[in-house]
């Protein structure tokens, strides 16, 4: 599925709340913080291709049909600017410059490629097969908890970084 995203600013609630209607049919529920996550990282990424282009884009989800097993959720942002994102360590007193960081704190796995004269963002959430399972100590390995799976991973851009 796929949403069409003038270079306006608010296609940014625009692109939410389709991105939310799109959850309905795809059985993650509105109380799931795999919802919530999701639907941040499209206000982040869709955020940045206005802001930060100034061309037209496109959001496209890939959600899965189901609750029972595993699953990855993937969300792509596809622009015509050939301007590579840049992560930013903001200051204290900046009012932008955390949306990568974000993405990266957020998202199991992301990156970015070329795609033709433009490029295409990407970040995935891995799903868990049963949101009330437990989160289970392995040693440092995956953990599941609420149906959202967390890989350990180090700090940003070897930097800590914290929400206020």
């Amino acid at each position: 599925m796929q949403l069409e995203i003038r270079p306006d600013p608010a296609e940014v609630g625009r692109a939410r709340r389709w991105a939310r209607s799109r959850l309905v049919g795809s059985g993650i529920g509105d109380e799931e913080p795999l919802a919530e996550t999701l639907i941040l990282l499209v206000s982040e990424l869709v955020t940045n291709a206005v802001v930060h282009t100034g061309c037209p884009a496109v959001l496209r989800l890939s959600l899965p049909g189901g609750a029972a097993e595993p699953s990855i959720v993937r969300l792509e942002v596809a622009d015509s600017s050939d301007r590579a994102p840049v992560p930013r360590c903001a200051g204290d007193e900046a009012t932008g410059g955390r949306g990568l960081a974000l993405v990266d704190g957020l998202a199991d796995r992301w990156g970015w490629s070329v795609e033709g004269a433009g490029k295409r963002i990407w970040c995935e959430l891995d799903r868990c097969a049963a949101p009330a399972e437990a989160a289970v100590d392995r040693g440092g390995a995956a953990e599941c908890a609420g149906g959202v799976r967390k890989e350990p991973r180090p700090a940003y851009g070897g930097l800590a970084y914290g929400a206020v």
